[in-house]
């Protein structure tokens, strides 16, 4: 098991005492969390390990959450409603991904990045104009249904259906990374031309990378739907895709734990700095330029490379081959004046 996987295990572990101990932390603010790291971990997917700048990741999230939302609200209490709706709010932002990955991926740099960001505001003009959606009102009193035979009407029961399927997400988020395929995603990224000349098709592997990343963020959209029971136009607005590039910086581009530990950070400021309003904008801006002045890797890439640096440090160094030449070998001096 490697030590990423451990890391892992052991915050599970802590997360499953967390409604036993609501005086110390809340375990809705802990769903919230898990919900935009995964939302996080989607995103670099795309940026950390793709080399792909997007700002279309809240029309996945939102796309996601509608319509697990509708069809909970109209099915939700079947047997298999809560099943049918989620894998229905994954699959509607998957579709949406392909269809906007599929006219961006073809373009690079800013272009990419412009093209996304308009057809998600197209995204948003749909969701006001729909009247399944709500429009301004959005989609409120979600039911949770439920699961197997369990009544998510309870909150203790969603917190730990929700860290089941956190667990889920991160882990096909981790395989997909240490996969072959992630690794020529990680090739593309790093040297594109290179590895066209090697026979890959980068922007077919680009749009899969997207569309997985969309996949992903309708998980976590569709979680959130779930666990708050409310999906709202701030779900799919551009404040949202901004604020995810926001969390996955300061956690740290490329790293596994970097986009958890930069949603922990963003949700615990918006949280407890509730009771100064608009100010926690300056406050979350403020901690965002000390990052990129002071710690350009973010917070967990930072520790990394502190931990390489020390390692090398730490190292023995290297001792040249200090060996007596065999019985019949010339010194070199003898060798040069023949």
């Amino acid at each position: 098991m490697t030590s990423t996987l451990k890391i892992f295990c052991l915050l599970v572990v802590a997360a499953l005492v967390v409604p036993f101990v609501p005086g110390v932390i809340y375990p809705i603010f802990v769903m919230k969390v898990m919900c935009y790291g995964l939302f996080a971990c989607a995103f670099n997917l795309l940026l950390g390990f793709t080399g792909l700048v997007s700002f279309a990741h809240a029309a996945f999230l939102g796309s996601a959450g509608y319509v697990t939302g509708a069809l909970m609200i109209r099915f939700g209490s079947h047997p298999l409603g809560m099943v049918t709706a989620f894998t229905a709010g994954v699959l509607a932002a998957a579709f949406v991904g392909l269809v906007i990955g599929g006219l961006a991926v073809r373009r690079r740099g800013i272009y990419f990045a412009m093209i996304t960001l308009a057809l998600s505001q197209i995204v948003y003009f749909l969701a006001v104009q729909f009247r399944w959606t709500g429009g301004e009102d959005g989609l409120q009193g979600i039911p949770r249904g439920n699961l197997l035979g369990l009544d998510l009407s309870s909150d203790t029961t969603m917190y730990y259906v929700t860290l089941v399927l956190f667990s889920i997400g991160f882990l096909f988020v981790y395989r997909v990374v240490h996969s072959p395929f992630g690794q020529i995603l990680q090739a593309v990224r790093e040297n594109e031309p290179r590895a066209t000349s090697l026979g890959y098709d980068t922007d077919r592997f680009r749009l899969a990378a997207f569309v997985l990343s969309a996949a992903v963020a309708g998980y976590a959209g569709a979680m959130k739907a779930l666990v708050f029971r409310l999906v709202s136009l701030n779900d799919v607005s551009l404040h949202t895709s901004t604020e995810v590039v926001l969390m996955t910086l300061l956690g740290g581009l490329g790293t596994m734990f970097g986009p958890l530990v930069g949603a922990a950070l963003v949700v615990g400021l918006q949280n407890y700095l509730a009771t100064i309003g608009d100010l926690v904008t300056v406050v979350t801006g403020l901690i965002f330029i000390v990052c990129v002045s002071f710690f350009r890797l973010g917070f967990v890439g930072e520790y990394l490379a502190w931990r390489r640096r020390r390692a090398q440090r730490a190292a023995p160094p290297a001792v040249e081959d200090e060996r007596p030449l065999p019985a019949f070998a010339e010194p070199p001096q003898a060798a040069r004046a023949d």
